[in-house]
């Protein structure tokens, strides 16, 4: 039941766009089932900012690895650098002992100006909803499923992804929608389809 209701998601969200459907509506049509999908959707923490994380309690729980998303979690999507109060948050986790990566959907240059003045480790085109991308994170941190969180700002990629590899999944609100390309802006419709489907059912609760 569940590939009809995606097809569903993706048909209302394609309704008036054109062109492929993206790997994400793939990975849910060959793996999900019922309510099994909105399951895997939905975050263990939601914060507005990666500043707002308690990053010790996250150490204290056990986490000992990051992997974040950069396009709207970190900076703003058209921002090449980072802010300096990322800088200094990142360097918070340093000293608290944490591993980081950043693993991105998008193309190597816009990740790799990013992270390489960080001495950030970094995937790009990592295909996220898929895992390749998140087991080659935990190899580069050496760490464990239930060490790692991953930080994002999208259900579809973040929270899907990270949920059905069994990490500690938080999702941020995006720093600027507004400088978001194509597909992500059809993901954001798609989720505001999910988060309406999961009032109704919760209401039936």
């Amino acid at each position: 039941m569940a590939f009809q209701y995606a097809k569903k998601l993706y048909a209302k969200a394609f309704l008036h766009a054109k062109g492929q459907l993206w790997y994400s509506f793939v990975y849910i049509e060959q793996h999900l089932e019922g309510i099994c999908l909105l399951q895997k959707l939905v975050p263990k923490q939601s914060v507005n900012t990666i500043y707002d994380i308690d990053v010790q309690h996250l150490w204290n729980s056990g986490i000992r690895g990051i992997i974040t998303d950069l396009d709207n979690t970190l900076v703003g999507a058209r921002d090449p650098h980072a802010t300096p109060e990322l800088v200094e948050w990142l360097k918070q986790l340093q000293l608290l002992g944490f591993k980081v990566v950043i693993v991105s959907n998008n193309h190597r240059m816009r990740v790799s100006t990013f992270a390489q003045p960080l001495n950030v480790p970094f995937i790009f085109r990592a295909r996220k909803p898929t895992n390749i991308s998140f087991h080659r994170a935990l190899k580069l941190m050496e760490t464990e499923v239930q060490q790692t969180a991953v930080i994002g700002d999208q259900m579809l990629t973040d929270v899907l992804g990270g949920n059905r590899m069994g990490l500690f999944t938080i999702l941020v609100l995006p720093i600027n929608a507004r400088d978001e390309g194509f597909f992500t802006k059809i993901n954001r419709r798609i989720e505001k389809l999910v988060l309406s489907r999961l009032k109704k059912i919760n209401k039936k609760a």
